[in-house]
């Protein structure tokens, strides 16, 4: 029989049967019992002290993206609970297992404006799976069970455990053998084998086949029935931002990234296209453009663990509920193989004929460091090295990211999608290298998002963490929105000039190794050092200011209207 516990140390048991070994938070007035609990666990929970909660939320989804397993992050009520707001809508946003645990107020005083009350469950209510208000600690045993089985299962995402001060505090005897009892979750996790054939039966008959591989594919462990469906039928492959690593890129059915910065070729084939099969996509507006003008000729094979994101953006003929391994297995089943050499044929002559007029996938004529340059020496590091993973914030440097570097693995691409959070890429990054030891993380950051989160910079520094590696795509901007107000605001750049300290002196100040490029025959060389040097590292590249990403597809319009150049360049 299990020995009298208080409420605390019963969340830090709970967390170890859940198989949690590390956890990102900051500790305050309501969560303080946990922490004093936490003492007793030390050996077996390890608790990384960050500058802000944000970046434990961020920490704790770097951490979950990198291994698939849940990442958890640990707050005080009141702003430490609302700094977690934003890390929890990230992950809601982009199915990351994630558990938020924060302190309560004493239940005595819960509703009567107590210092540091804020509620947390109904603020985050929209933007987790499911949330709880724990006020009794014999609750906590079957509460953790049933957070971390939500946060895993299905199509995965955010759950919050908000527990009250008092209820850390009692004591009492936990029952660990408790029954899940979730009689309206109910997951589907097996497709239904009609609708496989289905499926199978259309692209069997296709002319002008494609698939689209998205983040199902990563979360669901299916790269390997991807991949073996794409060669059996010959069909191109397609990966979405969140599914890039699904499918390697140097293969020869890999097509690149669709959408507002997708390629030409890609977004050409998707509006040619008579038969689109999503796996694990959800049709998001950055795919898709105008969504009733995208893949107008294709009949469209949906498969998604959700049944809400079936039919929700894009018309759907087939729809297939349930795990993306599973479903592609079935498919693996039922298909024919089949030869599409002709209509990839004509995608790589579309490929031929654009994707070397995007101007930096060749060297202008200027003594300027360009974005590319940084990219071109990067990509030639990761493949001759190995052993790596990239953590991106969110901006031009992101869709540089996606568009210029060889992926080849899944995970090892992580970044913010649907919820686009500038100040992800550090913290991330720190959750992703505590994941992964023996790898080397590069955190790829604009200079507008690294000012965001920069100081856990100092997290990185106490925790000595040795495999963070940041690369600053330094411009002196908010350079996704000074392009859009160079391309469609006549040039108005209001709000976007950005200033910033001297960032190697800033990483120098933690301690940290440091260096600033301005010349593209250092490029090589500062890469070389920050990957060789036996700790964490900064990498300040002074870019040319001005550089684009191309192709783009203003917002609303098809994907079929991409532009290609600088609006001067062609005339607009």
């Amino acid at each position: 029989m299990s020995a009298e516990r208080t409420g605390a140390q019963i969340m830090c048991e709970a967390l170890i049967r859940e198989g949690v070994d590390v956890m990102f938070g900051i500790p305050g007035g309501a969560i303080m019992p946990f922490y004093h609990a936490m003492w007793e666990y030390r050996d077996r929970l390890r608790h990384v002290l960050c500058r802000h909660e944000q970046g434990a939320g961020h920490a704790a989804e770097g951490y979950a993206r990198a291994t698939g397993r849940p990442g958890v992050c640990v707050a005080t009520s009141g702003p430490g609970a609302t700094n977690l707001v934003t890390p929890i809508a990230n992950a809601w946003m982009d199915s990351t297992p994630l558990v938020a645990i924060t302190g309560q107020v004493s239940s005595l005083v819960l509703g009567k404006d107590a210092f540091q009350e804020t509620d947390i469950t109904g603020i985050t209510m929209p933007i987790t799976k499911h949330n709880y208000l724990v006020k009794r600690a014999e609750e906590l045993p079957y509460v953790f069970r049933e957070a971390f089985h939500l946060a895993r299962t299905g199509r995965p995402g955010p759950v919050l455990i908000d527990v009250t001060k008092d209820a850390q505090q009692t004591r009492t005897v936990p029952e660990w053998e408790v029954t899940l009892d979730l009689p309206g979750y109910c997951p589907p996790t097996v497709p239904d084998r009609t609708a496989l054939r289905a499926a199978a039966t259309l692209l069997a008959r296709a002319r002008k086949p494609l698939i689209m591989a998205g983040h199902g594919v990563i979360i669901a462990g299916a790269t390997e029935e991807l991949r073996a469906l794409a060669e059996r039928t010959g069909i191109p492959v397609i990966t979405t931002l969140h599914g890039i690593g699904a499918f390697p890129q140097h293969h020869p059915l890999s097509l690149g990234m669709p959408g507002m910065h997708g390629w030409v070729h890609v977004n050409r084939a998707i509006q040619e296209c008579d038969v689109l099969l999503n796996v694990g996509a959800r049709f998001d507006d950055r795919v898709t453009g105008k969504a009733s003008t995208f893949a107008p000729h294709a009949r469209v094979i949906h498969i998604d663990i959700a049944p809400c994101e079936i039919g929700k953006n894009v018309k759907v003929m087939v729809p297939i509920i349930g795990d993306a391994r599973e479903a592609l297995r079935g498919m693996l089943d039922e298909m024919p193989a089949r030869d599409a050499d002709g209509w990839l044929a004509h995608i790589r002559s579309m490929q031929a004929v654009h994707q070397c007029r995007q101007a930096y996938l060749r060297r202008p004529d200027t003594d300027e460091l360009m974005p590319h340059d940084v990219y071109a020496a990067l990509n030639r590091a990761l493949t001759d090295r190995g052993g790596y993973r990239v953590v991106t914030d969110v901006g031009q440097h992101q869709m540089w990211a996606a568009q210029l570097l060889d992926w080849r693995r899944p995970r090892t691409h992580i970044t913010s999608g649907g919820a686009g959070t500038m100040g992800f890429a550090v913290p991330a990054a720190m959750g992703v290298a505590i994941a992964h030891p023996h790898e080397t993380v590069w955190a790829i950051v604009g200079d507008g998002g690294f000012q965001m989160t920069n100081q856990e910079l100092a997290t990185i520094a106490q925790e000595r963490i040795p495999n963070v590696k940041v690369a600053i795509i330094n411009n002196g901007y908010l350079g996704m929105v000074r392009q859009w107000q160079e391309l469609f605001e006549g040039r108005r750049y209001s709000g976007t000039p950005l200033s910033g300290p001297g960032f190697a002196r800033l990483a120098e100040a933690y301690d940290l190794r440091a260096f600033t490029v301005e010349r593209a025959d250092e490029v090589d060389d500062a890469i070389a050092a920050a990957w060789d040097h036996q700790g964490s590292t900064v990498v300040d590249f002074r870019v040319e200011r001005e550089a684009n990403v191309f192709p783009i597809v203003p917002q609303g319009r098809s994907i079929g209207e991409m532009i290609t150049e600088a609006p001067q360049a062609v005339g607009a």
